[in-house]
C-alpha cells in the first residue's frame, strides 16, 4: 500500500455509483444497498475477476493495462474526455511529495494582444486564474480582474452567480473542465487549496467534486444578464496559449448585427467616455 492519493480507484468508484443496473441490462431483483452497480458487475461486465477489480477500487494495483481501463470507460459509461482522463489516472507517475503553486507567466505578446482586442477577452491559468485582462472583459464581468479565480468566483460569488441566467449548468461544466484541467497533478498546492476552501464553502461544489465529471471547457454560446445592458447572448471561443502551457486565450463576441453586438458596443462606449 501507498500514503499516496487513490486517484484512479476513487475515480471509477465515483462513476460506478452513477451507472444504474438499467443502463447496462441488468435486471433489479429486490431492494438494492448501493448507489449505482456493484463491484461485482462492473468486474463482470469488464471481463475482469472481482478481486483484481477490488484491489483497483482500494489502491493496491494502480497501473492496469490500457486494455482494463477501456473496458471500465465502457462499462461505466464514459465519453471521450472522461475515458482519456481514466487513462491519464492509469498512467500517472508516482508522486513523492506535494508541490508550490507554479507561478504561470503570461507570453508578453499575448498580454499585448489581450490589451488591443475590441472584444472581452482575458487570459486564464489551468488553476482558472485571470492571468490577463481588457476593460471590456472586466466591465462584462467586474470579478474578471488579474488575480481573481473563476471557479472561485463562481461559487462563492453572489454578484458572478447572477450574471449567468443558467447558473446551475454553468457551474456543472466549470467543474468538469476543471477537473480535466487539473488532471492527476494533485501534488500542486494551489489545487489543494483551492479544493479545500471550496469544499468547505460550497456544498453544490462539494456535491459536483465527488462526481468526478470531466469535460472539455470548449467554445460555446453563452446567455449573461448584465446590470447595465440587459441580456446578452456571447459566443465563447478558448485558444490555447503557445508557448504556455496550461493557458487558454478566452474572447466573447457576438452575432454580426444582432441585439448583443449594440449593447456590447453600447458598454465599450461607457468605457470611452469614462
Amino acid at each position: 500500500m501507498t500514503d499516496e492519493p487513490n486517484l484512479l480507484g476513487a475515480y471509477v468508484r465515483a462513476r460506478r455509483e452513477l451507472v444504474t443496473p438499467e443502463q447496462v441490462g441488468i435486471p433489479v431483483l429486490g431492494v438494492r444497498r448501493v448507489p449505482g452497480l456493484r463491484r461485482e458487475e462492473v468486474a463482470m461486465l469488464a471481463g475482469i475477476s472481482a478481486d483484481y477489480y477490488l484491489r483497483l477500487e482500494q489502491g493496491r494495483d494502480r497501473n492496469p493495462s490500457a486494455q482494463v481501463l477501456e473496458s471500465l470507460a465502457r462499462v461505466l459509461r464514459l465519453d471521450e474526455e472522461a475515458t482519456a482522463y481514466l487513462l491519464g489516472l492509469g498512467s500517472a507517475a508516482p508522486r513523492r511529495r506535494r508541490r508550490r503553486a507554479r507561478k504561470e507567466t503570461v507570453p508578453p505578446g499575448i498580454v499585448q494582444l489581450v490589451a488591443a482586442l475590441p472584444l472581452p477577452a482575458y487570459v486564464e491559468g489551468r488553476r482558472f486564474d485571470v492571468l490577463a485582462v481588457n476593460a471590456l472583459a472586466t466591465a462584462l464581468s467586474p470579478r474578471l480582474t488579474v488575480g481573481a479565480n473563476r471557479l472561485r468566483d463562481t461559487f462563492l460569488d453572489p454578484a458572478e452567480q447572477a450574471l449567468h441566467p443558467d447558473w446551475e449548468n454553468a457551474g456543472a461544466g466549470m467543474v468538469a473542465g476543471f477537473r480535466r484541467s487539473v488532471g492527476a497533478d494533485v501534488d500542486d498546492l494551489g489545487v489543494i487549496e483551492l479544493v479545500g476552501e471550496l469544499s468547505l464553502a460550497s456544498p453544490r461544489f462539494s456535491r459536483l467534486w465527488a462526481r468526478h465529471d470531466v469535460a472539455g471547457c470548449e467554445g460555446a454560446a453563452k446567455h449573461l444578464d448584465h446590470p447595465q445592458v440587459g441580456r446578452l447572448r456571447l459566443n465563447r471561443e478558448r485558444l490555447g496559449v503557445a508557448g504556455a502551457a496550461g493557458q487558454t486565450l478566452v474572447v466573447h463576441h457576438p452575432e454580426p448585427g444582432s441585439d448583443s453586438a449594440e449593447k456590447l458596443a453600447l458598454l465599450a462606449a461607457t468605457l470611452q467616455a469614462t
